[in-house]
Parts: C-alpha cells; sequence; structure tokens
C-alpha cells in the first residue's frame, strides 16, 4: 500500500441513525435530528458524547460544528471539515476527511454525519426556480431543465440507448431495495410492497425513470464515528476497519451544462481503480454494496463505472435473484436504500455498510468481510467508500 494509505488505520466505533419519515412529518429540526443520530451513535460504541472531538460533513449540511459540539457538552472541539459540493457525492469523501484527521493527529474520535429536514426547508426534488439566470442554469432552464430528474436523466438515456439496456434492469434495483425495506422497520417504505404491477403502473416522472425509480424527501439524520483502529478493538462491535475512501472526477466533469467530454457516465471511473488499489481487493472480493440512489438509473451507471459488470451484461446481470440478500450475486441495498429506507445523503448507506461487516443487517449476507459503498452518482465530485473485517488485515 501507498505510505499515505489510510487503509485500516481507522474503524467504525458506532453508527447510528435518527427516526426516518416523510418530509414534513418529523416535527424536529435538522438539529434535533443531528442530535438524535450522534447520540444515537455514541450509544452503539459506548462512547461518551463528551469525547467527541471532531464533525466531518459534505456540502449543503446545515449543522454547525461549534453549536452541535456545546450541545453535546464536548470538551474541546479540535477538527470540523467539509467536503466541498457535490452533494451527495460528498459522503464517503467526509468519511476520508474524518479518517485523514484522526491519522494525521488532529483529532481522536470523529463523527461523519448528515441530518436533513426537508419539510423545513429546502426539499431538494423540486424543480429550481431563479430570479436571473446566470452561469449553468442559463444553459438549461431556458430549455426546461430545471429539476434533478430532468437534469441526471440526460446521462441515464444516453448510456442506455448506446448499450441496449433494457429498462428492466431499472425495475429491478428498485424492487430491490422495496423488497428490503419490507424486513427494516425503520425503512419510510416498510409495508408498503412494491410489485411488477405497481411499479409499470406509476406515473412516469422523466422517461424512463418511474415515480418508485427516484429517492424519497425525507427528514431524518445517521452517524458515524470513526475512532483509531487500535482502539476499535476494544470496543463493543466487532470493528468495520476503513480500507479506503476516495472522493474525485475527472476531467472536465463538473461541466453541468452537459458538454463534458465522457457524457453518458456516472463519473466513477477516476476514481474506481484508486479505491480498489488502496483497499488491496478487486471487485470480486466485494460480498455486499450500497450504492446510492437519487435515481435508480444512477445505480446502473455507478455499477458498472465500477467494473462490476460490463454494459453488455447489464440486461444478464441486473435481475432482482442477483441483487437480492442473502443469497444473491451481489446483494444490493439490503437496508432499502435512499429508495425505500430514507434519503440522508448517503450516509445510511454507509451505516448498512457497517452492519453487514458486524453481522446484524436485517437482511444479513453470509460471511461479509468486504462492504462497500459508492456516493452520489451522475454528479461531481463523487465517493466510494469500502469496509473490511478483521479477516481483510
Amino acid at each position: 500500500m501507498p505510505e499515505h494509505s489510510l487503509r485500516a488505520r481507522t474503524a467504525v466505533a458506532g453508527v447510528g441513525q435518527s427516526e426516518y419519515t416523510k418530509h414534513g412529518r418529523s416535527g424536529r429540526d435538522v438539529y434535533q435530528l443531528a442530535f438524535s443520530a450522534i447520540l444515537d451513535a455514541c450509544a452503539d460504541a459506548g462512547i461518551a458524547a463528551e469525547e467527541i472531538d471532531g464533525f466531518c460533513s459534505f456540502g449543503g449540511e446545515a449543522c454547525h460544528p461549534s453549536r452541535l459540539a456545546a450541545a453535546l457538552g464536548i470538551r474541546e472541539l479540535r477538527h470540523a471539515s467539509i467536503q466541498w459540493d457535490g452533494g451527495g457525492g460528498g459522503v464517503c469523501g467526509a468519511l476520508a476527511q474524518g479518517a485523514s484527521a484522526i491519522v494525521s493527529g488532529q483529532a481522536q474520535c470523529v463523527v461523519v454525519f448528515r441530518s436533513l429536514a426537508q419539510g423545513n426547508g429546502l426539499r431538494f426534488g423540486q424543480a429550481l426556480l431563479f430570479p436571473a439566470l446566470s452561469g449553468e442554469h442559463a444553459h438549461l432552464a431556458p430549455y426546461g431543465v430545471l429539476s434533478p430528474a430532468q437534469m441526471f436523466t440526460l446521462k441515464v438515456t444516453r448510456f442506455m440507448h448506446e448499450h441496449g439496456i433494457e429498462a428492466s434492469a431499472l425495475k429491478s434495483i428498485a424492487m430491490t431495495s422495496y423488497r428490503h425495506a419490507q424486513s427494516n422497520p425503520r425503512a419510510v417504505m416498510h409495508g408498503h410492497e412494491l410489485t411488477e404491477e405497481i411499479y409499470d403502473a406509476s406515473r412516469w416522472i422523466v422517461e424512463p425513470h418511474h415515480l418508485y425509480d427516484c429517492c424519497q424527501e425525507t427528514d431524518g439524520a445517521a452517524a458515524i464515528i470513526l475512532v483509531a483502529a487500535e482502539r476499535a478493538r476494544d470496543l463493543a462491535h466487532r470493528p468495520a476497519y476503513l480500507l479506503s475512501a476516495a472522493a474525485g472526477c475527472g476531467y472536465r466533469a463538473g461541466a453541468a451544462v452537459h458538454n463534458t467530454p465522457d457524457f453518458a457516465t456516472a463519473n466513477f471511473k477516476p476514481i474506481a481503480a484508486r479505491l480498489f488499489r488502496e483497499a488491496g481487493v478487486g471487485t470480486g472480493d466485494v460480498d455486499v454494496l450500497q450504492s446510492y440512489e437519487n435515481f435508480t438509473g444512477g445505480v446502473l451507471l455507478s455499477m458498472i463505472d465500477n467494473g462490476f459488470c460490463k454494459p453488455e451484461e447489464a440486461n444478464e446481470f441486473f435481475r432482482m435473484e442477483n441483487l437480492l440478500a442473502p443469497d444473491g450475486k451481489l446483494p444490493l441495498n439490503t437496508s432499502g436504500g435512499q429508495l425505500a429506507e430514507a434519503y440522508v445523503h448517503g450516509v445510511g448507506l454507509m451505516v448498512e455498510a457497517v452492519r453487514q461487516i458486524r453481522g446484524v443487517s436485517l437482511n444479513q449476507v453470509k460471511g461479509v468481510d468486504v462492504s462497500m459503498v459508492s456516493g452520489g452518482p451522475l454528479i461531481a465530485p463523487v465517493s466510494g467508500c469500502i469496509f473490511g473485517s478483521e479477516a481483510t488485515l
């Protein structure tokens, strides 16, 4: 491994989640939701909140670290950082920053978190309205491209057309998430089974995405506590070691006016090789995957970008029997993901990835040693992370 590698130098001590609700139904603001998730993670780790000395999040986080520290009674806040821009694409980048802070001695106990109260403020899925147009929006809004669904679907449609990928692949991704959510009482869509008939009858949002291909708008928060690997061995749970975390994008991928040279991509190609190389594993070693679903098309493109299948294999690969826990070839989004558990910008996916390493998921895959998260497709930057059990060290 390179000398600068983060491989297995930190581990997850605790994971936590608030209650998840549809937007506007929690009755709590972003700080209350954040406190709920952080305290839940502390209880899970057996660590007092006062021991936290760092916070990491990513573009758009509303909770200020000094206010969190004051309310939690933290003795000294030593580190606070945020992954710049990219929305949910920064989720694993924030994890990398937290690990780097611990390895470099800037902090000893870092919380990586996200808190969203879309019922009280910004709703990410709505069309954007501008009092004046400039920059990237001047290239999009005059043509009616106003919402994320419209912006991202352009890439997905091009990719599916170029490679002859059928809409059944997207349906399998959606139905897999909803099937897993039926075993997860925390999931907002628990008790709402998705059948092929319901999926097919649902309205278009932006073709090829039906209603059930799109993530939820959720109030909720999730948190992960990172500590040095040596300390994690003495804590309550089986450690989930951070084998690698990477964030970034390729040449001109930030050009949101849809003129990037490699257009039909989820933007993972530049970071995928680095992510696997630093983890010391390959795609064949990954036992379970949590792939960020803003839209099912993003899952399709990101899994192909990361090398789990080739474009010409997609129609055969993306079948429910290959994606379902516990026995699928690559179980996917085993908590229900952002389609059916909750949309908390990918931190919930990291929580589930850790639970798979611990062996305590409600849709547990057998013998998990390598658990991966792919964060925020179709935007820039994107990110990913890989957790490993002690067997991978």
